[in-house]
């Protein structure tokens, strides 16, 4: 494995301090007392909190934009493109749960990129909707509230982060079964 450069380690640490305490609470000395450093040493690799922020939040809306268009062209048929939603969910906040608590309790504070992020984010929900009106047309899923529907998917899947660290040695594919099984097993048809 290639070890991280000092920017990658900063944000990662950052990462970590933004769930912790949240954004606002956190400085860049209390970044630099946890990286060992002084804080004007930050200064060499990252221009400011700001900076990170962005880094972290507009990375991890990119690869759920990414992943999505990759469920967007599939020949799947909607269902499994939800079940394809379930798995991009639980891939990416098992790998950065740190990263997804600040993209879910942080984003507000973008400042710059505020609104590419927010961009992002209504293209991944109309895409997400776009699944889930198209399951309803081809008889796939119950005829139901597409909104309703986007937001219950949402609103567990956006919180895996919480629950994902706290177990050991957990096992991606039987997650995603039992989340396909439990998110769309009640809208399927």
């Amino acid at each position: 494995m290639i070890n991280p450069t000092r920017k990658e380690e900063i944000i990662k640490i950052a990462g970590k301090l933004f769930k912790q305490k949240g954004y606002s609470a956190v400085t860049m000395r209390d970044l630099a007392q946890e990286m060992g450093i002084k804080a004007a040493s930050l200064y060499n690799h990252i221009n400011s909190k700001q900076e990170i922020l962005e880094l972290i939040l507009i990375q991890i809306a990119q690869e759920f934009t990414s992943g999505m268009q990759n469920i967007l062209i599939s020949d799947n048929t909607n269902v499994e493109k939800l079940k394809s939603v379930v798995l991009l969910h639980v891939k990416l906040a098992s790998e950065n749960p740190d990263g997804m608590a600040v993209l879910n309790n942080d984003w507000m504070h973008l400042e710059n990129k505020r609104g590419y992020y927010l961009q992002l984010r209504k293209q991944y929900e109309d895409n997400l909707k776009t699944i889930i009106t198209k399951g309803i047309e081809h008889n796939e899923i119950k005829n139901m509230n597409p909104d309703v529907v986007m937001f219950s998917l949402l609103s567990t899947l956006r919180y895996l982060y919480v629950w994902i660290p706290k177990k050991e040695d957990i096992d991606i594919n039987n997650l995603t079964s039992q989340l396909v099984e439990v998110l769309i097993g009640g809208i399927n048809k």
